[in-house]
């Protein structure tokens, strides 16, 4: 009986174990991003539920209620640095990503409130800033909901929002202009002056261009084997509307590209020297 006992103490312990370490995939899993973004990064964190057959808009998500954007957890969505959202700037940190789903417009908003999981939850005073996205149809349904960061430029993104049907998009800006320019007038005081990427950000920004062919050769001077510094500025000079000097900087670069075997700077180089024909 003892023996008996003991056998069946065993048996439980040991199906007590298979059932702690039991692990099956989450219904919707959760999900995160992290994307570089101006000066800083956005951070967001969402579950993604599926379709599944079923109608999402305007029955498992109801119209004209606030949503918690995912499910599960309340979605969040944080920023290093600040940024500019519906005209309203956001300053750094993590807030709650809210939407109000319509028919053919959709609110969405960014919530001091990082833990709403029920329109009972929410209180529209704690908004940091709303805005009106409207709805696109699209043609293939999406089966799984989607938050992405897409269209990321230097001082711009989009935030997409993904399911069934339908997307919305809210536009995400940051102003860095100011704080760069400010960085190069520092930096290239000292003696460690980092005169490429100076020169870079004056092409790819509108800035003196002139000032920018300075700094190019100067960093040339650095670094005679660069052949990337070459094909910037032969970009350059192409702007300048100086033909003849961008034709010879970039007949460089491709000399030196070649010997370097970087075919990405070798086809660079022949497109632009077929421009300046």
């Amino acid at each position: 009986m003892k023996r008996l006992i003991l056998l069946l103490s065993a048996i439980g312990t040991l199906q007590l174990g298979f059932a702690q370490q039991l692990k099956v995939p989450a219904p919707s899993p959760a999900q995160y991003i992290k994307q570089d973004f101006g000066l800083g990064n956005i951070e967001i964190n969402y579950s993604r539920p599926s379709k599944k057959g079923r109608t999402i808009f305007g029955d498992l998500v109801p119209y004209g209620k606030v949503w918690r954007t995912g499910a599960n957890s309340a979605s969040t969505i944080q920023f290093s640095d600040e940024v500019i959202i519906g005209g309203v700037t956001v300053k750094p940190g993590k807030y709650g990503l809210l939407t109000i789903p319509g028919t053919n417009e959709w609110t969405i908003i960014v919530s001091k409130q990082t833990d709403v999981t029920s329109p009972a939850e929410y209180k529209q005073e704690e908004d940091v800033v709303r805005v009106n996205a409207a709805v696109k149809s699209l043609k293939e349904a999406v089966e799984s909901f989607t938050i992405e960061i897409a269209n990321v430029a230097a001082t711009s993104c989009d935030l997409l929002l993904s399911w069934e049907n339908m997307s919305v998009s809210l536009p995400i800006k940051t102003e860095i202009d100011s704080r760069v320019m400010k960085q190069i007038e520092q930096v290239l005081i000292k003696d460690n002056r980092p005169y490429f990427s100076g020169a870079a950000y004056y092409i790819d920004n509108g800035k003196d261009l002139n000032q920018a062919v300075i700094w190019l050769d100067k960093a040339i001077a650095n670094n005679p084997k660069a052949y990337w510094i070459y094909y910037r500025k032969a970009v350059a000079l192409e702007k300048l509307g100086k033909k003849k000097e961008a034709k010879e900087a970039a007949l460089k670069s491709l000399e030196l590209a070649t010997e370097e075997q970087d075919d990405t700077y070798v086809q660079h180089n022949k497109k632009l020297l077929d421009s300046l024909k």
